[in-house]
């Protein structure tokens, strides 16, 4: 494993309880940073016992997510790196069958979340001239999935809302990028059919799913300051399934 610098930093990684989110956690820690996770998932917390603090927030509520915030704050007068992992998959279902509410509930959590985590974190950033945010897209957001249209419409537009504020935000020292995984074997596949999940991965030329530890090295380095001339970009990581 190669080493990255994140010595001094203090990461925010919200669904860091589990997955993509847990590893990147992880090797932030393991670089330095400090890191405090936001994550609905009270159950898994403790696992990390003093190595990370644990908040809960939903991450689709607004007066959550600036609780959290307040409550960070509390502890860590600084945030310089911001982690939009959380997510959830919804169902598959063809769109003429999807239930509006988890329609809603997948929008909510996957592109409001995101939004609602920035908007509340950006302005410290800004104070402080520095900041690095990675939002979690997917394949998905660039090409659709069958069955997964909440899923794969949430994510397209974590593509568009990375770019933008990325532009906006690109003389500020604050850097916006996304990363679009493939399918990555992690337990939120508990959520998705066997069926849809060989549909993904025949997709992958490389013949298999992405681990959580591959795209929590490039998360990582996103977030560090040898990233210095990369915003409003679109890092893929889908084993040779979107080269674009």
């Amino acid at each position: 494993m190669n080493q990255l610098d994140l010595n001094g930093r203090t990461a925010i990684v919200t669904g860091g309880a589990s997955g993509i989110g847990e590893a990147t956690v992880s090797r932030m820690i393991s670089s330095g940073a400090n890191v405090i996770i936001w994550d609905v998932q009270t159950d898994k917390f403790k696992k990390f016992d003093r190595e990370s603090p644990c908040i809960q927030v939903d991450m689709a509520d607004e007066e959550a997510v600036y609780r959290a915030l307040d409550e960070t704050l509390k502890s860590h007068s600084q945030i310089d790196i911001l982690v939009n992992s959380a997510g959830i998959n919804g169902v598959n279902e063809p769109l003429k069958d999807y239930p509006t509410d988890i329609w809603r509930q997948v929008i909510n959590v996957n592109l409001i979340g995101v939004f609602l985590a920035c908007r509340a974190v950006v302005p410290h950033m800004l104070h402080n001239s520095y900041g690095r945010i990675v939002n979690l897209s997917s394949v998905a957001g660039k090409e659709g999935n069958p069955t997964a249209s909440a899923y794969s419409a949430a994510k397209a537009g974590v593509i568009a809302l990375t770019r933008s504020l990325g532009k906006e935000l690109a003389t500020s020292g604050v850097l916006v990028n996304a990363v679009t995984p493939t399918t990555v074997d992690t337990p939120i596949l508990e959520q998705v059919s066997q069926s849809h999940i060989d549909y993904m991965k025949s997709k992958i030329p490389m013949g298999r799913l992405g681990t959580a530890e591959e795209l929590a090295s490039l998360i990582a380095w996103l977030c560090t300051e040898d990233c210095s001339f990369s915003t409003a970009a679109v890092f893929d990581a889908s084993g040779g399934r979107t080269t674009y």
